[in-house]
């Protein structure tokens, strides 16, 4: 199984400068490259401090000049916020400055905040149909002269400039949920990423079933597969309930983003109160430490074996936590020196 970090800037705190959190961010990826990990993956988001990543591109190309093997994947970029023409010659750029580095993760998006901002009036129905259409086109841009009429790009025929340096183009992976999606990216030779989220080993074996399913009805290679989910090594059964508690908070404050109804000042969101975070059973620590990939190193070696076992090819530790930087540190350590070893 490889091993990859799923990582942005993340701001709990108005008291964090974002000079500060760049720092942080720069140096959990050089820890990812120096322990051997596969990838780092950074997503894109627009107006929250919750996750910071305007421009994943930029941020990869940063990367690959603080690092020497890590492969630089957009986890993801959001397909209805790009024209393909645009995203074809931005990664072929930033993989021919990067020597060759980049992998390509496309999504539909997940939050209404932004599609409310930079596409007004889009749904995640709409969203989700823009990524179709414009996904299979940025490999044919690569390959040049394509031309297509379609619902929502027309264009002539138009060739990436410049052209990508790894000789097929970066590798493609799709964000995958439901079985449609699965099909759609493994029918198109796509590679696959999953989260199951807050969820737990059901939603992990299920992901995989779709996954299967979808590969039994493609005649061309069997794509791979990634689980994103979050991790916590702990040091000690005091450190297991603490990072539970963290990432129960994280996890309602995801889940108020997502549902859009808090006012949002300055990028942060309306604080939640005490009552607000225990009132949300669904999160509760106890379910976190039940079905997040956390405990001590060996409960994680176990946990990640099964993953391995259902048949995912690479598992990436997602960070993003609120946590502090400290303790995302010390975690990542005791994953690269007491969990990683155990897969080699």
């Amino acid at each position: 199984m490889d091993f990859s970090l799923f990582v942005h800037m993340d701001r709990s705190s108005p008291d964090q400068t974002h000079e500060e959190l760049h720092r942080e961010y720069m140096d959990l990826c050089k820890l990812a490259d120096e322990a051997g990990m596969r990838a780092v993956w950074t997503g894109e988001h627009h107006g929250m401090d919750f996750t910071i990543s305007p421009n994943p591109f930029l941020e990869l190309v940063n990367v690959a000049n603080h690092t020497k093997n890590l492969r630089l994947g957009t986890g993801t970029v959001i397909a209805p916020f790009w024209h393909p023409i645009k995203l074809a010659g931005e990664a072929a750029s930033a993989d021919l400055i990067t020597g060759g580095r980049i992998e390509l993760g496309i999504a539909r998006g997940a939050y209404s905040y932004e599609y409310e901002r930079l596409m007004p009036g889009m749904d995640a129905w709409e969203a989700g149909q823009r990524m179709r259409e414009m996904a299979p086109l940025v490999p044919k841009l690569w390959q040049g002269e394509c031309a297509h009429e379609g619902k929502f790009f027309s264009f002539p025929a138009t060739t990436s400039a410049p052209k990508p340096l790894q000789a097929d183009g970066p590798p493609i992976w799709i964000a995958a949920r439901d079985p449609n999606s699965h099909e759609f990216g493994v029918h198109n030779g796509f590679n696959i990423q999953v989260t199951p989220l807050w969820q737990g080993i059901g939603e992990i074996e299920t992901l995989m079933q779709r996954f299967n399913a979808a590969c039994q009805t493609h005649d061309g290679p069997r794509p791979k597969i990634m689980l994103l989910h979050h991790t916590y090594v702990a040091a000690d059964e005091a450190d297991i309930s603490r990072a539970a508690s963290e990432l129960s908070r994280f996890y309602c404050n995801f889940g108020a983003w997502f549902q859009n109804k808090r006012p949002v000042s300055q990028g942060r969101l309306h604080p939640l109160d005490e009552e607000d975070y225990a009132a949300n059973a669904m999160m509760a620590p106890d379910n976190m430490r039940r079905d997040l990939t956390m405990g001590m190193a060996p409960e994680v070696v176990e946990r990640i074996k099964r993953y391995e076992d259902l048949g995912y090819d690479e598992f990436s530790y997602w960070i993003d936590s609120g946590m502090s930087f400290e303790r995302k540190k010390a975690s990542l350590e005791r994953f690269v020196t007491d969990v990683m070893p155990k897969f080699r």
